[in-house]
């Protein structure tokens, strides 16, 4: 009888393990596809950003700077994007994603800035059309961030909460970073609007 209780409870545990174990597969499983969601939008907007560049091109033979600088950014921030791809939620991989999509923002920024210079750029209908689609995609990046941040919250509860995080720990479920925007203080700042 009492190997009978025994077994018992030996069977009761591996099954136990085996669900938790299941449990944070499934919930790692979960933020990689939410990553690759947004690893899809990332791709369009890169696509695009040449696009929107050779378009302006023309208007802007004195701001070839900033075209520069808005290529270079899109070239750092797809590399930085193909890193992360490859290890979503490593931590460096994210950092190093967030640090070049903020540099690639700024840059957008300055150029979108020089857009409002040349009225006759910013009637150009390639252009309006390119930066709609790049608004579309802005939003639904934000929208593919959101989600993926969310399954990394929750699979990083799981792996953080008792008794999981035995296995966690055991099985190697490593923590899972989240993808935050990042900013310098200078992008912060609300801009100065001037009505004189």
């Amino acid at each position: 009888m009492g190997v009978w209780i025994t077994l018992g409870v030996i069977v009761a545990l591996v099954v136990w393990a085996i669900a938790i174990y299941n449990g944070l597969v499934q919930l790692r499983n979960r933020f990689k596809n939410a990553f690759a969601q947004i690893d899809v939008q990332l791709k369009r907007r890169y696509d695009l950003i040449p696009n929107l560049v050779e378009a302006a091109k023309g208007y802007l033979t004195h701001e070839r700077e900033t075209l520069e600088k808005v290529i270079a950014a899109r070239g750092a921030a797809l590399q930085a994007s193909q890193k992360a791809a490859a290890a979503p939620g490593d931590p460096a991989a994210m950092q190093g994603l967030a640090q070049a999509e903020g540099v690639l923002g700024g840059a957008m920024g300055r150029l979108l800035a020089v857009f409002e210079a040349y009225p006759d750029l910013k009637a150009n209908q390639n252009i309006l059309q390119v930066q709609e689609e790049l608004t579309s995609t802005e939003n639904k990046i934000a929208f593919s961030r959101q989600a993926y941040n969310d399954s990394v919250m929750e699979y990083n509860t799981k792996r953080e909460s008792f008794p999981d995080t035995v296995f966690a720990g055991m099985f190697g479920f490593t923590a899972a970073m989240l993808l935050e925007a990042t900013e310098s203080a200078e992008e912060r700042k609300a801009p100065k609007v001037s009505f004189k």
